[in-house]
Order: structure tokens, then C-alpha cells, then sequence
């Protein structure tokens, strides 16, 4: 009989983009009678919650105030940390024997990878979720994860870009899976009051609204879009605002002086992490992802999935998601000039709300979460298929 335990290794249950897209995948996959579980190296986080009251079961180990009060080093506190942790990943392979243990994130991967052999794990399935630009500040995780390659059963991308980059690093096609992400539509279709929703954030009802789903990191392209606006704000039509949502990773006062010394800063909000992004889109006009490198990126189909024309970079999967001309614009990364055209056009175009009613209408066709739970279910049975 086919097993249906599944075990994810991830590094945290953090708010970002593969954290929450392993959370809906989980979720899912145990309302059709899978037994996902998940092994976190760091645990906590705010997506823990709702994996515990679905069933889920979580795994890791914290270790506890006081060794770091006896170490007195941080150096070496981590790696007794990561000793640790490798030694409790181990045993939980062995006590719970999952059918397939799944790696999301290089970290999950070089630990879960190299802790797999050791517990003896039959199928083992990697997914990366961004191109490789990580590997060229950490070469060490290039060469470890290269040695750990063959070692995998199937390999997985969420981009025919990531793809192309995994078979560079010699994984045959045979190997290789594309699994697209999925979004769920249903919080898109609820009825909503546009006008009490704007009111409820102090946004003029008739305001040009564009928003940004992503956190404060440098390669998310948060200042060329600041300086893009300063080359558009007088021709943008009046009033318009720029919400910005997601976690300040250290950058966040540096970019609001930025936008102020730009003459912007009144117009763009840097609003924090939230829960409520489906509310924020729904409210927007216009949706943006400027990164300088992608994966696949769920904040653009959330986009889409809320009817809005998205302008994004030419980076990852972003241009197999929005259609150039169609259901927004695809501009090159690290380039605020073609940047402010496309934002412009957009905020001029009659047609805007148009490009996104396809957009919603290519997530429905294509990036559903119900299509994407069917292609985790088909590679689980390909695996475990294999394995017999």
C-alpha cells in the first residue's frame, strides 16, 4: 500500500513566500488524506499556528537560554545549535520513517540533505525556489549542494527559469519536475466594500493606489522603484499612493529617507508585515514586484488573482506569470527608467482594468492551488512508485 507520510524540512515557519506556500501545501495535502509533517531548523513563527490547529505535526528543537549564557560566543553557539539540531533531524527521520522527505530553501537542504543519509531515507525530493544568485556570496552551499544533487530522487522547480539553472548544475531532465505555484482564489471572490475598505486606511476613494507584496531586502528593488516614481510624480494623476507590505529586514528607514529626499515620501507607505495582503490588493489598482531575482513569485499570482494589471521585472518565472502587453508589463530588473514608463502607462490606460480581469483569469486557468495540490500529489505517487 502506498504511504502517504510526507516530511518537509524548512528553516522556518516565517512569513515569506516559500514558508507560506509549504504552509498551504500542507494544509492541503492533509484535508485529501496525506500525513504531511514538518521539521523546522529554527522553531516558532507566525505560520506555526495554523499548522498545529490543522494536525499537523512540527518538529525541531530550541536550544535552551542557557547554553548560549555557558558558550559566551555566537559562532559557536551556532554551530552547537546546528549540531544539535542535524542530531534531532536525524532522529526524527528514523522514529517517524516518512515515505519522502521534501527540502524547501538551500539551509533545509544542506541539513535535511546531508542528515537523510544518515537516517537512511529512501526518497528524498529538493525544491528550489530562486535562481542560484545565493550561491556566488556562499560558495560552500554550491559545492554541497552539487554533491548532494545525485543523491536525490526528483528535483523540483516552481519556474522553467529555475529549471534551466538546475539541469546547469548537472541534473539530468529526467530528474527535474516544474511544479508552478498555486494561489487560492477564494479570498478574492468574497464580496467586499472597496470604498469602506480605503476609508478604514485613510486612502481617498479616488486615489491611484499601487501596492508592493514584498519584504524590505535590497534585491527586491523597493529603491529603483522609488527612484521611478520621482522621474513620474508630477505626470501620475493626483492623488496616488504606493503601499508597501512586508518585513523590514533592516532597510526600511533607509528607504523612507530615500522616497523623502525624492519628493515621494508622502505618497509610499511602508505598512510592516500583515495578514490581511488579500484586503490590500483588492484595494490596489495596480500591482508591482520590481526584484532583481525571482524564483516564481506567489506575491505576483496574488496579484492577478485580485484583478490587478501587474508591472514586474524580467527576472525568474515573472514573465511566465504576466503576459507583456496583456495582463501588465515585463520590464527589465535594475532599471528605473523603463520602470516609471510602464507605471505610467498603466495609470493612464483605459484599459487597465481589462489587463486584469485576464490576469485573474490566466491564475484561474494555470496557477489555481487546486492544479498545483494535484501536481504534489502525482510527484508523492511518482516517488513512491520508484521506490517499490
Amino acid at each position: 500500500m502506498l504511504s502517504r507520510k510526507v516530511l518537509y524540512i524548512i528553516g522556518s515557519l516565517e512569513v515569506g513566500g516559500a514558508e507560506r506556500h509549504v504552509t498551504q501545501v500542507v494544509m492541503r495535502l492533509k484535508a485529501r488524506g496525506w500525513e504531511p509533517e514538518i521539521f523546522v531548523l529554527t522553531p516558532g513563527g507566525p505560520l506555526t499556528h495554523a499548522l498545529t490547529e490543522a494536525g499537523v505535526p512540527i518538529h525541531g528543537v530550541t536550544l535552551p537560554a542557557w547554553v548560549s549564557t555557558i558558550l559566551r560566543n555566537k559562532r559557536l553557539c551556532a554551530r552547537v545549535g546546528l549540531a544539535i539540531t542535524s542530531i534531532a533531524l536525524i532522529y526524527t527521520m528514523w522514529v517517524r520513517r516518512p515515505a519522502v522527505v521534501h527540502f524547501f530553501l538551500p539551509a533545509a537542504y544542506v541539513v535535511g540533505g546531508i542528515a537523510s543519509f544518515f537516517a537512511k531515507i529512501p526518497a528524498r525530493i529538493m525544491s528550489r525556489r530562486s535562481l542560484h544568485n545565493y550561491q556566488t556570496a556562499h560558495p560552500y552551499v554550491a559545492r554541497i549542494e552539487r554533491y548532494l544533487h545525485p543523491s536525490m530522487t526528483l528535483v523540483c522547480g516552481n519556474s522553467r527559469a529555475v529549471i534551466d539553472e538546475l539541469a546547469t548544475e548537472g541534473i539530468s531532465e529526467q530528474r527535474l519536475r516544474l511544479i508552478y505555484n498555486g494561489i487560492d482564489i477564494a479570498p478574492y471572490k468574497t464580496p467586499f466594500d472597496r470604498s469602506a475598505s480605503r476609508a478604514q486606511f485613510d486612502i481617498p476613494d479616488d486615489a491611484l493606489v499601487f501596492v508592493l507584496v514584498a519584504n524590505l531586502i535590497p534585491y527586491k528593488g523597493h529603491s529603483d522603484l522609488i527612484k521611478a516614481l520621482a522621474r513620474i510624480k508630477n505626470a501620475l494623476p493626483e492623488p496616488w499612493l504606493v503601499l508597501c507590505i512586508g518585513r523590514d529586514d533592516g532597510i526600511g528607514a533607509d528607504l523612507q529617507h530615500e522616497a523623502d529626499s525624492f519628493g515621494v515620501g508622502s505618497n509610499v507607505r511602508f505598512l510592516g508585515s500583515r495578514s490581511d495582503v488579500p484586503l490590500f490588493l483588492r484595494l490596489a489598482d495596480v500591482g508591482l514586484l520590481c526584484s532583481h531575482e525571482e524564483g516564481f513569485s506567489n506575491a505576483v499570482l496574488e496579484g492577478m488573482a485580485a484583478g490587478l494589471p501587474m508591472v514586474v521585472t524580467d527576472v525568474g518565472g515573472n514573465a511566465e506569470a504576466v503576459i507583456d502587453g496583456v495582463t501588465g508589463y515585463v520590464v527589465p530588473a535594475h532599471n528605473p527608467e523603463c520602470l516609471a514608463e510602464a507605471l505610467l502607462n498603466l495609470a493612464l490606460a483605459d484599459d487597465r482594468t481589462l489587463m486584469g480581469d485576464r490576469g485573474r483569469e490566466r491564475v484561474e486557468e494555470k496557477f489555481s492551488m487546486s492544479s498545483c495540490i494535484d501536481a504534489y500529489e502525482a510527484l508523492y505517487r511518482e516517488v513512491s512508485a520508484q521506490m517499490r
